[in-house]
């Protein structure tokens, strides 16, 4: 059993942001099936109810927009009423946001990028840092979703690599004001899982590469993404995973541009 703060059922809670589809969809049912409670957040109902399918009371969907403070407040409330605690934040929300070099972008476009992606990662984290410091026992783990834009950055993409770069000044500040209380931040970085995102990027016909060609890039199931957040959040309170790279097998990362 792993040594984590839990409820008095014992079991563990987690909430999941953008958990409507890819790679959030895919680690809150993976913590479902591992018998956790998780709380679905995204902004769309519809998608939620698809993701909490099949695990009745133990999902709870809650419509989010995380770039609202007031909807993350009443996100956490709901958690900790259903629950009364918070184990996990799995900070997941993001968008890639607008094409183009850093002459081309609108400031609307940009602002759009940053509210979701940095300050919908900084709401939420202050929402679950407070949780975690008030309940007892004190404590909880908080995991934030880079990207490998947050160490090299796709041609295009000014305001994606921005905010994941941030992400990561974001990640270290909270582990370090966490330590009091026994919470931990820790941020993983996935390269080319199978998402909606891939997608959008033209992955499967070619994604855009530093030289100005297109190369059809690998990509790898979002099960395995899935599991290497859930190594990160049933760690005992005596670990944690500071910073963890997972991409697909041979793609264009290490050496990229």
């Amino acid at each position: 059993m792993n040594e984590v703060p839990s409820t008095g059922a014992g079991v563990r809670v987690a909430v999941v942001t953008g958990a409507g589809s890819g790679i959030g969809r895919a680690v809150a049912r993976k913590l479902l099936a591992e018998g956790w409670n998780v709380a679905l957040a995204g902004r769309r109902a519809e998608p939620l109810a698809g993701t909490a399918e099949g695990f009745g009371e133990r999902a709870l969907v809650v419509p989010t927009d995380v770039s609202a403070a007031d909807d993350v407040e009443r996100l956490f409330d709901e958690v900790t009423r259903r629950w009364g605690r918070v184990d996990v934040l799995f900070n997941n929300a993001g968008a890639f946001g607008p094409f183009g070099d850093v002459s081309e972008i609108e400031p609307a476009a940009w602002e759009s990028t940053v509210a979701v992606n940095l300050t919908g990662s900084f709401l939420c984290a202050a929402a679950a840092f407070r949780a975690m410091k008030a309940q007892s026992p004190q404590g909880g783990r908080i995991i934030n979703n880079g990207s490998i834009s947050a160490h090299s950055p796709r041609p295009r993409s000014v305001a994606y690599t921005a905010t994941k770069h941030a992400v990561t000044g974001l990640t270290k500040s909270i582990e370090l004001d966490g330590r009091p209380y026994g919470i931990t931040c820790g941020q993983i970085d996935i390269g080319n899982t199978r998402t909606e995102i891939m997608d959008t990027l033209g992955v499967g016909e070619g994604a855009l590469q530093a030289n100005g060609s297109r190369l059809v890039e690998p990509t790898f199931p979002l099960e395995e993404a899935a599991k290497a957040v859930f190594l990160m959040a049933s760690l005992p309170p005596s670990a944690t995973v500071g910073s963890l790279v997972i991409t697909a097998s041979g793609m264009p990362f290490v050496g990229r541009g």
